[in-house]
């Protein structure tokens, strides 16, 4: 009986890791998937297949214009395939395109202009853009926000506040332009700007005040037990009664709340994958399927609205991701589109191929360095390693 209990105490942790990982990943790649087929369809491009999930196909129905809807096995993405589609990264199947007749060619996406060709291509990040900015804005609209002053009760001796001139009493304004709602705007700024120097503008005695801080990066355990490295000011507030106020935002300020979330996520990623590139970030941080899993199920746990907040972050991520000049990513067939815009001619099929894999093996090493991070993370090295000894 211990033993049956055990195993269903399991299959119940599983279950909750894996549920929430599934609705949030099939949401954003849906989405995703979803701009590059209306796009396609508007364009005039013939669809053979709507893909969730890679591999065999467990479920699936086919349409009225031919398009093969289906969920494959493996659920950790998914694709849409054009007509004259070589594989589920649109690499041209010129063999499979000569032997297509002249109307049938006409509605492959290698027929199309340069425009019509990009637009289908950047049509998929522009949709989880839309999506972060429509989930973004239904969470202002129906749970609200909940802003505190932010207001310096506190700051710590020796801290990068110290360091900055902060003082008791201060209120900040404005961080590198942006501006300060509340505390916790403040504090998500910092948390994601380990290392960087930052220009912050406070109100002391009624006068504004620009202070340069560098948040020090520092490990911290969060509600769950995962440690995480995030940048600290070493600055407190003391919220008293009456100072915390809840706003539900109207239609329209909840969408251009939207937008602004949308950006603030857009641009900190951007300066993440910046700093990892030029060895200023901790790619420790980066984390891979397995991580998104088991964020995902600890989200699960404060609230639907929370994990609707995860889901609106990760699909901007994966725009953000897919426009990468990386071929096989949608933002290597953009550049591969730009150059030939400007020569008047596409690139050689010898040169897109070697493009192809060098972006194949790139996506790979970067899968492969994620999932060991997610590992490493998640101690099943330690657990291992810990065996073998």
């Amino acid at each position: 009986m211990e033993l049956l209990a055990s195993i269903g105490g399991a299959s119940g942790s599983f279950l909750s890791y894996v549920v929430p990982f599934l609705f949030v990943l099939t949401l954003v790649v849906f989405f995703h998937e979803l701009g590059h087929f209306l796009v396609g369809r508007w364009c005039g491009v013939t669809v053979e297949t709507f893909s969730i999930g890679f591999g065999r196909e467990l479920a699936g129905w086919t349409d009225k214009k031919g398009t093969r809807w289906k969920i494959g096995w493996l659920p950790l993405g998914g694709y849409v395939k054009f007509l004259g589609d070589s594989s589920a990264a649109s690499t041209p199947d010129r063999e499979s395109m000569n032997k297509l007749d002249e109307a049938a060619r006409a509605n492959t996406l290698h027929a199309k202009t340069v425009g019509q060709r990009a637009a289908v291509v950047a049509a998929g990040p522009f949709a989880n853009f839309l999506l972060s900015i429509v989930l973004f804005a239904g969470i202002f609209m129906f749970v609200g926000q909940t802003i505190t002053a932010a207001r310096v009760d506190e700051v710590k001796p020796d801290s990068a506040a110290a360091e900055a001139g902060f003082q008791t009493g201060d209120i900040i304004r404005q961080i590198d332009g942006q501006r300060i709602e509340g505390f916790n705007d403040m504090q998500r700024i910092v948390s994601m700007s380990a290392g960087v120097p930052l220009s912050v503008t406070v109100e002391r005695d009624g006068e504004p005040l620009t202070l340069t801080a560098t948040p020090r990066a520092t490990e911290i355990t969060d509600r769950f037990g995962n440690e995480q490295k995030i940048g600290i000011l070493g600055i407190g507030r003391n919220i008293e009664k009456g100072e915390v106020e809840h706003v539900r935002y109207g239609p329209v300020s909840a969408l251009w709340k939207g937008v602004e979330e949308t950006w603030f996520v857009v641009a900190r990623t951007g300066e993440y994958l910046g700093g990892m590139v030029m060895g200023q970030q901790d790619t420790s941080q980066l984390g891979g399927p397995l991580r998104i899993a088991q964020v995902s199920g600890q989200v699960a746990t404060i609230g639907f609205d929370a994990l609707i907040n995860l889901a609106a972050i990760l699909s901007v991520s994966i725009g953000l991701l897919n426009l990468l000049p990386i071929p096989m990513l949608d933002g290597g067939h953009l550049l591969f589109y730009a150059v030939e815009a400007v020569r008047g001619r596409p690139l050689g099929e010898q040169a897109q191929e070697i493009g192809f894999r060098i972006g194949l093996a790139f996506v790979m090493m970067l899968m492969v360095f994620a999932t060991w991070n997610d590992l490493v993370n998640l101690r099943v090295v330690e657990f291992f390693s810990n065996l073998l000894s």
